[in-house]
C-alpha cells in the first residue's frame, strides 16, 4: 500500500511541474511576443517614412531614407546618361533616339516603392520576420530597369515598315491542261519586338553603371512569317522554285511586231512540260496567219527582210532558247537567223538567238527532270522586255556558257537602190538593213553530280546582209 501511494504522490507531483513548466513557457513567449509586438510598433513609428534598415538596392544602402528620397537618388542615376544615344538600324536604315527620350534607365519609383514596402504589409508576422532579417542580415533587392515602350513604338514605326513583308500564299490552279493561276508562295517577315526589348534591356545594366554618356547601337532581329499555303501544299507536280529565266529587249519595235510577240508569248504562259517530254516551240505555239490574230510586222523570208504575218514570234523563240540554256535543258532543236539582228543584240553578244519558222523550223528541248516544268512569260512594257520563267525543281545541276567568238567577219555588201512605182518620184525608203557577216560560236557544259551530262557547241552563220532602198518614181 505504501507503495502505491508513493507513486501516486510522485505522478501528481510530476504533473504540478509539468503544467507550471507549461504555464511559465506560455507566460514567457506571450510576453515576449508583446515585447517584440511594442517594440516593432515603436521601431514602425520611428520608420514611419523611410526605408527600413538594411535594406539594399542594387548594392546600395537605402535604409532609413526616405521614399522620395530613394526616387531621387536612381533619377539623379539616370540623369547622368540622358544623353546616351541609342541608334536602331535595319540595313542602310536607322533610327536614333535619346536615353532621356525613351525613359531609360533605372525604374525609379518601383524601386522605391519597394524598398519602402518591405515589411509594411497586412501579416504582422511576416513584417517582424522581414524587419529582423533586414536589421541583422540585410534584404538584398535586384535593380529594375525601364524604357516607354510606347516611345519606342513611334520611334521605330518607319522602320518597321521598312523591314515589314507580307508572306505571300502559294496559287496553283490547274485546266485544261494549262496552268491558268500560278504564284510561288513566299516568306515574310516583320521586327521581333519582343527580342529587341529583351536586348534592349540587356544594355541598361552597363550604361547605368558606367554612369556617363555613351552611343549604343541595336540591329532590329527580324522574324520569318510563314504562308498560309506554301508552294509544296498547293501543288504535286514539284512546281516550287524559280529554275531559270531567258530575257530580251524589243526596244525600238513597230507596234505590230510588239503586238505579235505578245500574243506568240501567251500561247506558252501556264504550259507544263512533263518528266521526259520532248518539247516543240512549234507545235504548243500552232498556226501563225491573220486567221489567229497575228499582224503584218518584218520576217525574213527568201533571202529579204519583208512584211508578212506574224512578224516577232522569233524574238519570242530567241528568248526561249536563253532560258533553257540557262536551265542546263536538252536542246535537241535550234537554228540562228540568216543575219544578225539588231534586236537580239540590244542586251546579249551575237550568238544566243533562235529562228523558228512553223512547221519546218523548229526549237525543241527535251525535260530530262524528275519533275514538271512550267513555262511563265512575261512582258515589261515599260523596258520594252519579254521574259520567260521556268519553274520546277532544282536538281543540283550547275551550267557554264562561255563567251561567243566571233570568226570569219564580213563587211555587208554595198546597199542596193531599187525602183518603185508605187512611191512619188524623189522619195527613198529603206526596206532592208546591212549587217556584218560573221560566224558565232559558244559552248555550254552541264554538270550534275561532278559528272558533265551535257557538253554543247551552238554555231551561228551569219550571212552577210545588204541594205536595200526603194526610190520613188511615180509622177
Amino acid at each position: 500500500m505504501k507503495i502505491k501511494k508513493i507513486k501516486f504522490i510522485k505522478k501528481k507531483t510530476v504533473i504540478k511541474i509539468i503544467r507550471g513548466v507549461f504555464w511559465f513557457s506560455t507566460g514567457a513567449l506571450l510576453g515576449l511576443f508583446f515585447f517584440i509586438s511594442f517594440t516593432f510598433i515603436i521601431f514602425q513609428k520611428r520608420y514611419s517614412d523611410r526605408v527600413f534598415p538594411g535594406i539594399m538596392v542594387d548594392g546600395v544602402d537605402v535604409g532609413g531614407k526616405k521614399e522620395s528620397d530613394v526616387r531621387t537618388y536612381f533619377l539623379q542615376k539616370n540623369a547622368l546618361i540622358a544623353k546616351t544615344e541609342v541608334v536602331f538600324t535595319y540595313g542602310t536604315k536607322a533610327a536614333t533616339v535619346s536615353a532621356q527620350e525613351l525613359q531609360l534607365g533605372y525604374n525609379a519609383r518601383l524601386l522605391a516603392q519597394q524598398a519602402y514596402s518591405i515589411g509594411r504589409s497586412r501579416d504582422t508576422l511576416s513584417n517582424i520576420s522581414l524587419v529582423l532579417q533586414s536589421y541583422l542580415n540585410r534584404i538584398r533587392l535586384a535593380a529594375s530597369y525601364q524604357f516607354s515602350e510606347n516611345l519606342l513604338q513611334a520611334t521605330l514605326t518607319p522602320l518597321i515598315k521598312e523591314a515589314s513583308i507580307e508572306p505571300i500564299d502559294a496559287l496553283f490552279q490547274f485546266q485544261n491542261g494549262k496552268v491558268t493561276a500560278f504564284q510561288l508562295s513566299k516568306d515574310g517577315q516583320e521586327v521581333d519586338m519582343e527580342l529587341l526589348k529583351r536586348n534592349m534591356s540587356a544594355k541598361i545594366p552597363l550604361l547605368v553603371q558606367h554612369g556617363k554618356p555613351e552611343t549604343i547601337t541595336l540591329t532590329l532581329p527580324i522574324k520569318v512569317i510563314k504562308p498560309k499555303v506554301t508552294t509544296d501544299e498547293a501543288n504535286t507536280f514539284g512546281i516550287k522554285e524559280l529554275i531559270a529565266t531567258g530575257t530580251s529587249l524589243f526596244q525600238h519595235s513597230i507596234p505590230n511586231r510588239i503586238y505579235n510577240l505578245t500574243l506568240a508569248a501567251s500561247k506558252f504562259n501556264g504550259v507544263m512540260v512533263a518528266p521526259g517530254e520532248t518539247f516543240s516551240f512549234g507545235k504548243a505555239l500552232g498556226d501563225v496567219s491573220s486567221f489567229t490574230g497575228y499582224k503584218q510586222a518584218y520576217i525574213i523570208q527568201n533571202g529579204r527582210t519583208v512584211l508578212g504575218d506574224g512578224g516577232g514570234i522569233c524574238q519570242v523563240s530567241t528568248t526561249f532558247f536563253r532560258a533553257l540554256l540557262n536551265a542546263g535543258l536538252p536542246i535537241l532543236e535550234r537554228h540562228a537567223h540568216d543575219y544578225r539582228v539588231g534586236y537580239y543584240e540590244q542586251d546579249s553578244l551575237p550568238g544566243l538567238d533562235a529562228t523558228v519558222y512553223v512547221p519546218s523550223v523548229d526549237l525543241r528541248f527535251k525535260n530530262d527532270t524528275k519533275h514538271h516544268i512550267l513555262i511563265q512569260t512575261e512582258i515589261d512594257p515599260v523596258v520594252q522586255r519579254l521574259n520567260f520563267f521556268l519553274y520546277g525543281t532544282k536538281d543540283g545541276r550547275t551550267v557554264t556558257i562561255s563567251k561567243p567568238v566571233i570568226t570569219n567577219r564580213r563587211p555587208a555588201p554595198p546597199p542596193l537602190y531599187q525602183d518603185d512605182p508605187a512611191l512619188p518620184k524623189g522619195t527613198t525608203k529603206q526596206v532592208d538593213f546591212a549587217a556584218e557577216g560573221a560566224s558565232v560560236t559558244f559552248t555550254r557544259q552541264v554538270a550534275k553530280d561532278g559528272q558533265t551530262v551535257i557538253d554543247d557547241k551552238f554555231v551561228s552563220n551569219y550571212r552577210p546582209w545588204q541594205a536595200v532602198y526603194l526610190t520613188g518614181t511615180k509622177e
